[in-house]
């Protein structure tokens, strides 16, 4: 019998020793959200990272942090939040086989789920002034850094304008 999803998404009151929040941003053309969803058992390394300011939030990561999945792209409708993810390794050395190209470093991140309806940039972008903090949210402020810290309420408020999200495996009931 289908059941409801139910979002395990931490909310932002968890103590500062739980979970920090990320946004992870990809080209859909690159890896999307149904690369992730479709990897050994929803993980893979996040990496390609080659800014020095990304790299260290990558850095910061730990398990059990969440973070995002941000789909960005040449066009306006394709700049969304489709669903989240959590780190499941924090940050480790990747040898580069090709000598030209610099080595670097990754997080494994594990899918966690699909929003129910992805939010758009431009939503984001129209609640600048009336949710608190957003005008000082870095996917605003430095549009091109591919991986910035959230702030709790702009988590919560994400996943509330989400519809939270069903995860991995699970049913949602019809007219929900």
């Amino acid at each position: 019998m289908p059941r409801k999803a139910k979002s395990t998404v931490q909310p932002a009151s968890t103590p500062a020793a739980g979970p920090q929040y990320w946004l992870l941003k990809t080209e859909p053309g690159e890896w999307s959200w149904s690369d992730q969803a479709r990897a050994a058992g929803g993980t893979a390394p996040w990496d390609g990272v080659r800014n020095r300011q990304a790299m260290n939030y990558l850095r910061a990561m730990r398990p059990g942090d969440q973070c995002l999945f941000y789909h960005s792209g040449a066009g306006a409708a394709s700049r969304r939040i489709v669903g989240v993810v959590e780190v499941a390794r924090p940050w480790y050395e990747v040898e580069s086989e090709d000598e030209e190209k610099a080595a670097g470093g990754a997080v494994d991140v594990r899918a966690v789920g699909e929003f129910r309806k992805p939010v758009a940039l431009g939503e984001i972008k129209k609640a600048a002034d009336e949710v608190d903090g957003m005008r000082d949210f870095a996917l605003l402020r430095q549009p091109r850094l591919s991986v910035m810290p959230l702030p709790g309420k702009i988590w919560d408020w994400i996943c509330e304008m989400g519809g939270g999200f069903v995860q991995d495996g699970e049913v949602e009931e019809e007219g929900s």
